[in-house]
């Protein structure tokens, strides 16, 4: 090939042609049968975040890490992806069709986790379709966050003293941002500052936050089935998860009556709950959940400590995720909460930076602790320590990073 050769690995190359923006993806040597089909290999490359089927008339594209969205020299008639999505939902226990008894478009996931949509005519009139959001088998932890530049190790801090709240008093959050943001990354990493002494109750549509936790209960939606089997819904869990005496509670996405369900939680004593939220600004977040269908009463959004957004944004011809804006919510002005932005993205500097505005949540968690500011910035001092000892150390997988955290605390410096 005469084209650029942007990387090769195993059997595959990536390479670019003249007068297309997106890599080809190129995939060499025959695949054995198998349920997935051709896009077996393509299941098991670690680098690619998404795999998309859209028809026989198109060519399998995906959504690499380094790479961004390539084309594949993968090509999948509709009978075949239509075969391959039938394998797959089976998996789900959904019966994929167009007729009695069937439903022709399905949400789940596979055996490895990996979050998958499917698609079939009429309802996709052009041909079945795949949309695979791939588990990652070595999860990206908080180092790997502060490598790519989404954050630095001093914001990385300060979300740990905010996430363990020093001990006394753990942070309400939201992670709002658009598709592909990065939301559940970070959702998850900031979900390894959780302590193993805490109970820690997950609810999701679909399971996707991987954590490294010692008292870890995980629940997630069901819809309802051709065959009479109940819904499931967001809501239902949060309110059985309520009962179940719950330190922590992450919702994975909020998108209708639970949002309501959480905030009551988070008013009613349920400290260091969190989840994600698709809205581009703080503001687009309150405006988002204190309308239909979520319907939050403004007055309650003042459980809610604090709105993380972050974005995805265009760099020198790269993709990249960065922490855009953290706002707290501070109290009501009228009828609608008062937002203070208290961290901002610096363009220039590629840096999410203090804005230097007083921080409410700092004033909570010191009164509870009886502390100074000055102690607080300690302690997010000391953190960062931490943080810089592991990146520089090259320690960075889930396991060793989580361990060093609860070793932390098990010594009783939180």
């Amino acid at each position: 090939m005469s084209e650029k050769v942007l990387e090769k690995y195993g059997k595959v190359t990536i390479y670019l042609e003249p007068g297309h923006p997106s890599p080809i993806y190129h995939v060499d040597g025959q695949i054995p049968p198998n349920p997935y089909g051709a896009l077996k290999p393509l299941l098991e490359d670690d680098g690619l975040e998404e795999v998309m089927y859209n028809g026989g008339l198109q060519c399998v594209k995906v959504a690499h890490r380094e790479h961004g969205m390539c084309r594949t020299n993968i090509w999948i008639d509709d009978e075949e992806g239509l075969k391959i999505g039938k394998n797959i939902a089976a998996f789900t226990n959904i019966p994929l069709g167009d007729g009695p008894g069937a439903v022709p478009l399905f949400d789940g996931r596979l055996p490895d986790g990996s979050r998958v949509n499917g698609v079939i005519p009429p309802v996709s009139p052009d041909g079945p379709t795949l949309t695979i959001r791939k588990f990652r088998e070595d999860p990206i932890t908080i180092i790997d966050l502060i490598r790519f530049g989404t954050l630095d190790s001093r914001l990385a801090a300060t979300m740990w003293c905010w996430v363990d709240g020093l001990g006394v008093r753990p942070a309400n959050f939201i992670i709002s941002g658009g598709t592909g943001s990065g939301k559940t990354t970070t959702l998850n990493c900031l979900g390894m500052f959780i302590g193993w002494d805490k109970r820690l109750l997950t609810v999701e549509d679909t399971a996707e936050l991987q954590l490294y936790h010692d008292h870890w209960l995980r629940m997630e939606t069901r819809e309802e089935r051709p065959d009479g089997t109940t819904s499931v819904g967001m809501d239902d869990c949060l309110k059985s998860s309520l009962r179940m005496r719950p330190d922590r509670i992450i919702v994975g996405e909020v998108r209708g009556a639970e949002a309501s369900t959480l905030l009551t939680a988070m008013n009613t004593g349920h400290d260091g709950s969190f989840g994600s939220l698709h809205a581009n600004t703080a503001m687009e977040t309150i405006t988002r959940m204190t309308s239909p269908p979520m319907n939050v009463p403004p007055i309650m959004m003042t459980g809610l400590d604090l709105i993380i957004v972050q974005s995805r944004i265009n760099r020198e011809g790269k993709q990249l995720r960065r922490i855009f804006e953290i706002s707290e919510i501070a109290g009501m002005e009228g009828d609608r909460p008062r937002l203070n932005p208290i961290w901002k993205y610096d363009p220039v500097k590629d840096l999410t930076l203090e804005t230097g505005v007083p921080s409410k949540l700092r004033e909570l968690i010191c009164s509870a602790a009886g502390l100074k500011p000055a102690d607080f910035e300690a302690h997010v001092r000391q953190r960062e320590k931490i943080l810089k000892d592991l990146d520089a150390r090259g320690i960075r997988d889930i396991e060793s990073v989580t361990k060093v955290i609860q070793s932390f605390y098990s010594k009783g410096d939180a």
